[in-house]
């Protein structure tokens, strides 16, 4: 009798034992990083400037790009790259534009005479590089970096400030 007490009470702890999920709603795997360049300048040597994570991002990630363009009522204005100015009879000037890998990011200047280019586009340029996960990425309306901050949880005392 003893065995087969002890039989089903074996059989009852599998038996009655289930699945359980979580009960936190935390997205732990939607990690993003924000990095702000001090003030960069675009040389005749290349007009390009690269950033190497400090580690390697994942495959997936998705890199956002902001420039620094200019304040309205005491708030940062930041445009998403790429960027393309216009002459005035609507051909295109010059844009800043980025490419990137999962070890780095490159921002770097096109145009028709890069050279005649104001000063006030190519010296002292700040740049924010945001890395998002890929899948979260697709949700974003990525044009809006207050948005996109916004989205991600993330504030002001989060940007790392980096040097190129």
């Amino acid at each position: 009798m003893k065995k087969i007490i002890t039989l089903l009470a074996i059989v009852g702890m599998f038996s009655l034992q289930g699945c359980s999920a979580p009960t936190n709603n935390v997205d732990n795997d939607t990690i993003s990083t924000v990095f702000e360049t001090k003030s960069v300048s675009f040389l005749p040597t290349g007009y390009a400037i690269k950033y190497t994570f400090p580690g390697a991002i994942y495959s997936s990630d998705v890199v956002l790009v902001y420039r620094l363009s200019g304040t309205s009522n005491g708030n940062d204005l930041w445009e998403f790259l790429p960027e393309t100015h216009y002459f005035p009879d609507g051909t295109r000037d010059f844009s800043y534009n980025f490419d990137f890998t999962r070890n780095d990011v490159q921002i770097y200047l096109e145009g028709n005479n890069l050279s005649t280019l104001d000063a006030a586009y190519r010296l002292n340029q700040i740049f924010r590089i945001v890395v998002v996960p890929g899948s979260f990425a697709a949700t974003l309306n990525t044009k809006n970096y207050v948005g996109v901050m916004a989205a991600l949880k993330l504030n002001e005392t989060q940007v790392q400030k980096i040097n190129f």
